[in-house]
C-alpha cells in the first residue's frame, strides 16, 4: 500500500485513510488498474461522494472502465448548496388534469394546474420542480415517450416494476442539475449500452483519463521498490468466498430465501458465461442487488407512509 499512496492526489490522501483506500480497492474496485483506481478515488474525494453509500460506482467490462454517478449523488450535493429546498417531483397520470405554460416574463415552464383523483390511470409523464432560496424555480417536464427505451433496455425489469420511482429519479436529477449547476461528467446519460444494468446514473469513460493521469504522475515518481507478489489463485479464492457471503446477506435483505428463487434471481440478473458466475460477474450482481435493496427500502418506506 505504501507504493500505491504515491500515485494518489493530495485530495485523496486528505479524504481517505490508507486502510479505507485498501477496502475500497478490494471490495468496490477489484478489477481496476492502479491508474483507474487512482482516478476513481480522486473523483470520490473532489466531489465528496461516498462509494459505500452507492453514490458513485466503478464499473469495468473487459478493458473499458467507467465511473457511474448515482442519481442520489445529485440530491446529496444539492443539499450542500446554499439556499437548498427539497424538489417537488410528481407523476402525471392519464386521468389527471394537468397543464403547463411558459411564463411570458421569465420564458420558463411553469406547472399551472395539476389536479388528481382516483383512479389516476397509467403514468403518461412526470415533472420535477427544483426550488432554491433566492433563485427562480426550475421546472423539468418529461413525456413518457421520452423514456420508452428504458422499458425495453437491459434494466427493463426495474423500470416496469418500479416505474414511478425510476421515472421520478430520472426527471428529478435533470432539475437538480439545472438549478444547482451540478455536473459530475457527461451531460446526457448514454442509453441502450451494456452499461444499462443500473439506471439513473451519469456514465463517464475513464480509461483514457486514467492513463493520462498516471503518465503525468509517473514522471515525478521514483521507481517503486519491488514487492512480494501474492498468490493469484489464493487471492481469487478469498475474494470469491467473500463475495458469496455478501450475496447470502443481500439475498436475506431482499427476502429471497429459497434455493430455487435465488437461482432464478441469479439467472435473471447475472449474464454468466459458464455454469457458475465468475468473480467479476459476482461483483456486478452484488451492485445490482444493492440497487434492488435500496429500491425495496424506498418502496417499504412509501408503503409505511401510506398506511399512516
Amino acid at each position: 500500500m505504501t507504493t500505491q499512496l504515491q500515485v494518489f492526489t493530495p485530495e485523496v490522501l486528505q479524504t481517505f485513510k490508507p486502510e479505507v483506500l485498501q477496502v475500497i480497492r478490494t471490495s468496490i474496485c477489484p478489477t481496476a488498474t492502479d491508474p483507474e483506481f487512482a482516478l476513481f478515488a480522486h473523483k470520490c474525494a473532489v466531489y465528496n461522494l461516498d462509494p459505500f453509500k452507492n453514490e458513485i460506482f466503478f464499473i469495468k467490462y473487459g478493458s473499458q472502465a467507467r465511473i457511474q454517478f448515482a442519481a442520489e449523488a445529485y440530491l446529496a450535493k444539492a443539499r450542500e448548496k446554499e439556499g437548498f429546498q427539497p424538489p417537488d417531483t410528481q407523476m402525471v397520470c392519464e386521468n389527471d388534469e394537468f397543464k403547463v405554460s411558459r411564463n411570458p416574463e421569465t420564458k420558463e415552464l411553469e406547472v399551472v394546474v395539476h389536479e388528481m383523483g382516483f383512479p389516476r390511470g397509467k403514468i403518461i409523464g412526470a415533472y420535477s420542480i427544483a426550488y432554491r432560496d433566492g433563485y427562480r424555480p426550475v421546472t423539468v417536464v418529461m413525456d413518457r415517450t421520452e423514456i420508452d427505451h428504458m422499458f425495453t433496455g437491459q434494466n427493463k425489469d426495474n423500470w416496469n416494476k418500479w416505474t414511478s420511482d425510476m421515472f421520478g429519479k430520472h426527471v428529478e436529477q435533470r432539475g437538480l442539475k439545472k438549478q444547482y449547476g451540478l455536473d459530475f461528467g457527461d451531460d446526457e446519460i448514454p442509453q441502450g449500452s451494456v452499461m444499462d444494468n443500473t439506471s439513473s446514473y451519469e456514465r463517464k469513460d475513464i480509461t483514457a483519463e486514467a492513463e493520462q493521469m498516471a503518465s503525468g504522475q509517473r514522471s515525478n515518481l521514483p521507481e517503486p521498490e519491488p514487492e512480494e507478489q501474492p498468490d493469484p489463485a489464493k487471492e481469487e479464492a478469498t475474494k470469491i468466498e467473500a463475495a458469496r457471503q455478501q450475496m447470502k446477506d443481500k439475498f436475506k435483505a431482499l427476502g429471497i430465501t429459497g434455493k430455487e428463487d435465488k437461482g432464478k434471481y441469479i439467472n435473471q440478473h447475472c449474464k454468466m458465461k459458464g455454469d457458475t458466475p465468475s468473480l467479476s460477474e459476482m461483483f456486478g450482481l452484488l451492485k445490482i442487488m444493492d440497487m434492488h435493496i435500496e429500491e425495496k427500502k424506498a418502496i417499504d418506506a412509501a408503503a409505511d407512509e401510506l398506511e399512516d
